[in-house]
């Protein structure tokens, strides 16, 4: 055959029967899934710790296999980086902090005008008449200045419960004894400007006819606290007593029961931590869950054999 003869037309070099045969590799031995990582060989070194960002150096990582175990990280490696720190608490001045409490209480205080001029308006006024040594109740016991001193309890009290509340919504970064100090206190001043108020709505006309009127007429007196007031300490410190401490007590008592049950140990609202990388599942870890229907049955190998004794199928 000419050399000029291409390859494809070529015959195949055929085998020299005196060559010897080339041997076949070793088969590897079976893989036995319960048994334990393969040995290295006694002339290989080590293998070097394997560093676990979570757990530290470990001395060796099993291979990956039917039954290597959990992956170290089941819900999601945690995120990259260093982890931020919490965010610094504003710095507080105590000169800053005794500013608001005081303009909180004076806010209070001034409403005490409103609530003086809804307890004259809802209190009833007392009827008197007119005698030499001066006005006597028209009625033997009269019920008018229980009642004035029941609204008042109730006005004070309900007064002091709001403005716990407002104290608590509106100072949100001033909240701890900061608000309930300039809740009691207003509640307090509050009290005592209502008093004074509403004891004076209609007591000019009253002390005119007191002192112009004739023996024997009949007029009303205007409504006045019986229950509450100012004693004097000493003859000196006048302190308030009786009902006028009602909104104090309301304010005071409803601001400690919203730090009670305040679900933050700082009183004050708190950035919540961003845990959803630990929830995070990557695909292929954890139980599959199969999308058939949970009471199908499972299919089997093979037919069950017929019961003995019974009948055969038909034979045409």
């Amino acid at each position: 055959m000419s050399p000029d003869t291409s390859d494809a037309d070529r015959p195949a070099p055929r085998p020299d029967p005196t060559a010897g045969s080339v041997p076949d590799p070793p088969a590897a031995p079976p893989l036995d899934p319960f048994a334990g990582p393969p040995a290295a060989p006694a002339n290989q070194p080590p293998a070097a710790p394997v560093s676990d960002p979570l757990h530290g150096p470990s001395a060796h990582q099993p291979p990956p296999g039917p039954f290597a175990g959990p992956p170290p990280h089941p819900f999601g490696a945690p995120p990259a980086g260093p982890v931020p720190a919490d965010p610094a608490p504003p710095e507080r001045r105590p000169g800053r902090a005794a500013g608001v409490a005081l303009g909180a209480a004076a806010v209070l205080t001034a409403l005490g005008v409103p609530l003086g001029l809804l307890w004259a308006a809802v209190a009833p006024d007392t009827p008197v008449v007119k005698t030499a040594e001066g006005a006597v109740y028209a009625q033997p016991q009269p019920e008018q200045p229980i009642a004035a001193d029941g609204w008042f309890s109730l006005l004070g009290l309900g007064f002091g419960v709001l403005a716990a509340l407002a104290l608590w919504v509106l100072l949100r970064r001033r909240r701890g004894p900061v608000g309930l100090l300039a809740g009691a206190a207003g509640g307090l001043g509050a009290a005592l400007v209502a008093w004074q108020v509403g004891r004076r709505v209609g007591l000019s006309a009253y002390e005119r006819l007191l002192a112009t009127a004739p023996d024997g007429q009949a007029f009303t007196k205007p409504a006045d606290l019986r229950a509450g007031g100012l004693h004097r300490l000493f003859d000196l410190l006048p302190l308030p007593y009786g009902n006028l401490l009602l909104p104090a007590f309301g304010a005071a008592v409803t601001y400690t029961l919203l730090a009670g049950w305040s679900r933050w140990p700082s009183l004050r609202p708190e950035p919540e931590p961003d845990l959803s990388w630990a929830y995070a599942v990557p695909a292929g870890v954890g139980p599959q869950v199969s999308s058939g229907p949970a009471d199908s049955p499972a299919p089997t190998a093979a037919p069950e054999p017929p019961a003995p004794g019974a009948a055969g199928s038909p034979r045409g």
